[in-house]
């Protein structure tokens, strides 16, 4: 099978975002799984190659080139994106101009892939606070993706690669949001129509039926409604009605234990009720590992999992396998 053409973007050029993807770019195993454009400022991937003394040279393609694009570690393709005010933009700084970098190469990539004319995109890291700054009032990349491919029903899976090439997906019924919103944002509707996502889509990337847990919202699943009666009134509902619809779900269960018995193979996957529930568990198991994958879209799309890392931006210390980890899924969901 043709390698798939993924359009990896550069997000926050202030950020950790191009040294990850040049990192990636320098080892053999990102070429044999697809091939690749980056999407964003030539002269940023540059400094990057530069920093990290790789000896690829940067060069500029147009989109009608990218039928032809190869990937190899002598050359990296690179679509421009945004304008050059990110250049004069300080390294490891919020910064308007980053936001607006972030926003141009991920409004550049998605368009590409609604089009068809890249098989997938990866993104880098962008700062919120940035973004908004820029004037785009969106909590992250999942929201922004999702009005841009004109849908209500996505969600934001972590994905984290375990045991015989199969893998631990965690999904969130709620995200971007304060703590105090997750109560009046959950509901039946939205537990199951996230427990539908994620068996979808590992069905896809591992190719079996996932056992499914559905983590409580309440410490000891709410102790028979002695500590909040969410479990009753909304989890469990949504949990039979999966069932029904033939979905292998199992919950609502104590979020503490149910994370410890998904590590232990007993689950495919975890359907988490907010943000922080899901992803402090999957990061412990494996951050550098795990792949934000973005639920529900038209187009494939895979992320780092981690964000801008301004304490280590720019110093030539980037963690570079999670974007390597982002770039092998989303290959495998553009082959399936």
């Amino acid at each position: 099978m043709t390698k798939p053409l993924l359009a990896i973007t550069q997000g926050d050029p202030t950020g950790v975002g191009p040294e990850t993807i040049v990192g990636a770019w320098m080892r053999p195993a990102m070429h044999e799984l697809c091939r690749a454009v980056v999407v964003g400022n030539p002269t940023i991937v540059r400094r990057a190659a530069h920093l990290l003394q790789c000896k690829a040279d940067v060069v500029e393609i147009s989109s009608n080139d990218l039928p032809s694009v190869q990937s190899s570690p002598q050359f990296i393709a690179c679509l421009p994106a945004g304008s050059d005010d990110i250049l004069q933009a300080p390294p490891a700084k919020i910064d308007a101009r980053g936001g607006q970098a972030a926003y141009d190469a991920l409004v550049s990539a998605a368009r590409l892939a609604i089009d068809r004319r890249v098989d997938g995109i990866v993104t880098a890291p962008l700062h919120k606070a940035a973004l908004w700054q820029a004037g785009h009032r969106y909590p992250g990349h999942t929201e922004l993706l999702a009005e841009l491919c004109s849908v209500t029903d996505f969600a934001m899976m972590l994905y984290l690669g375990m045991r015989d090439d199969a893998g631990l997906g965690v999904v969130h019924v709620t995200l971007h949001m304060a703590l105090a919103d997750v109560f009046k944002n959950l509901s039946t509707e939205a537990v199951l129509a996230k427990a539908k996502l994620i068996d979808r889509t590992m069905h896809a990337i591992d190719r079996t039926k996932p056992r499914i847990g559905v983590c409580a919202l309440n410490p000891h699943a709410g102790e028979e409604g002695l500590f909040g009666d969410e479990e009753q009134r909304i989890i469990a509902p949504a949990v039979e009605l999966a069932r029904q619809a033939g979905l292998q779900i199992e919950g609502p269960l104590p979020a503490d234990t149910l994370m410890v018995r998904a590590r232990n193979g007993e689950f495919d996957a975890v359907v988490a009720m907010y943000h922080d529930q899901g992803h402090i568990a999957i990061k412990l198991l494996g951050m550098h590992r795990a792949v934000n994958v973005t639920l529900g879209l038209p187009i494939v799309r895979t992320s780092v999992a981690h964000g801008t890392a301004f304490d280590l931006a720019w110093q030539g210390r980037a963690e570079w396998s999670s974007m390597l980890e982002a770039i092998r899924v989303a290959a495998k969901l553009c082959r399936k």
